[in-house]
């Protein structure tokens, strides 16, 4: 039996662990938004652009798109340099925004038409948005900020692995046996791409 005092000292270890958790949490929450409102507002001016052209893609055209971003991604990790001038920052976006186009095309009615007002578009974006922040919370919990400890090539691989279980499963049309559909991969990837520029510091305020 541990003296009162070793009783105290456990006690007061254990709540600030709690209160740093805690803190840890909240400054997530912070700047995931920030990330996402950056990605948010690339992806809207696209919007303005292009329109929604990204609405002729099939779902595995979506995840071969971002299964390039992420090769790419890995290239230059493993080279130490890039011939192209988009950093390894903007793929992460990429990575993000393509996550969302295949988790709105998977929300979307089978007769949506191809081209979509800017404020569905916008409504769409947010819904997913939502949806994949409350997962990233609930696991955040679970996993108590493991992520912060994880480094950036480590993350990169779970991408390419999570694409080569989506184009397994794609390949399978959806007919698996033990395994999770094709939304929690986009889910999943999405956020660990959320996560590489929370560490890279992309979730900074910008002067």
């Amino acid at each position: 039996m541990l003296p009162a005092s070793g009783v105290g000292k456990k006690i007061v270890n254990a709540v600030s662990q709690q209160i740093r958790l805690k803190n840890l949490e909240n400054q997530t929450q912070h700047e995931y938004d920030r990330v996402i409102e950056q990605c948010r507002r690339l992806f809207l001016a696209k919007t303005h652009d292009y329109g929604t052209a990204w609405r002729i893609l099939r779902l595995p055209s979506v995840t071969d798109q971002i299964y390039i971003k992420a090769q790419r991604i890995r290239s230059i990790q493993e080279k130490g340099t890039q011939l192209v001038a988009d950093g390894v920052e903007e793929e992460f976006v990429a990575i993000i925004n393509y996550c969302i186009i295949a988790l709105m095309q998977l929300g979307l009615p089978a007769d949506a038409p191809l081209d979509l007002e800017p404020e569905a578009v916008a409504q769409a974006y947010d819904a997913q948005v939502e949806a994949n922040r409350q997962l990233l919370f609930v696991k955040n919990h679970d996993y108590g900020e493991a992520w912060r400890q994880m480094r950036v090539e480590s993350i990169t691989d779970i991408i390419l692995m999570k694409l080569h279980r989506t184009k397994q499963i794609e390949d399978l049309h959806g007919l698996t046996r033990v395994s999770e559909g094709v939304e929690a991969n986009y889910r999943d990837m999405l956020n660990y791409a959320v996560f590489v520029l929370i560490k890279k510091g992309f979730a900074e305020e910008k002067v």
